[in-house]
């Protein structure tokens, strides 16, 4: 599953590339927890762009039949969670993402090359 997993997780990046979003990332971290085999992280400069971003990401994986398993996130799209299970997806408002600094808090996971994904 977990092959699976990282060609989801870097198909996910190419979305958020394709819709402009700033500094995505793909964080390997299933050695470091059980919630998730990757996070996937990525910016907007706007509460729009945000909005814009985590809605493509639910229309796309919806039309290749991956199912939400849960979305969370804090009004005014600042910083939205995505849980499609062994892939968990954050789209932040550029600000937030500096402020809480996920990166940071997960350095131990390892960073995948989002390139020709």
């Amino acid at each position: 599953m977990l092959a699976n997993s990282k060609k989801t997780a870097l198909k996910l990046a190419q979305i958020l590339e394709d819709k402009k979003a700033i500094d995505v990332l793909v964080l390997d971290i299933h050695s470091l927890t059980v919630i998730a085999d990757y996070f996937v992280i990525a910016s907007g400069s706007s509460e729009n762009q945000v909005r814009a971003l985590f809605e493509e990401v639910e229309r796309k994986m919806e039309e290749k039949g991956f199912e939400l398993l849960h979305r969370d996130g804090n009004q005014g799209n600042r910083w939205v969670v995505l849980d499609y299970g062994d892939i968990i997806v954050h789209i932040f408002h550029k600000d937030e993402r500096e402020f809480y600094g996920l990166e940071r808090l997960w350095a131990d996971g390892v960073p995948l090359s989002v390139d020709n994904s």
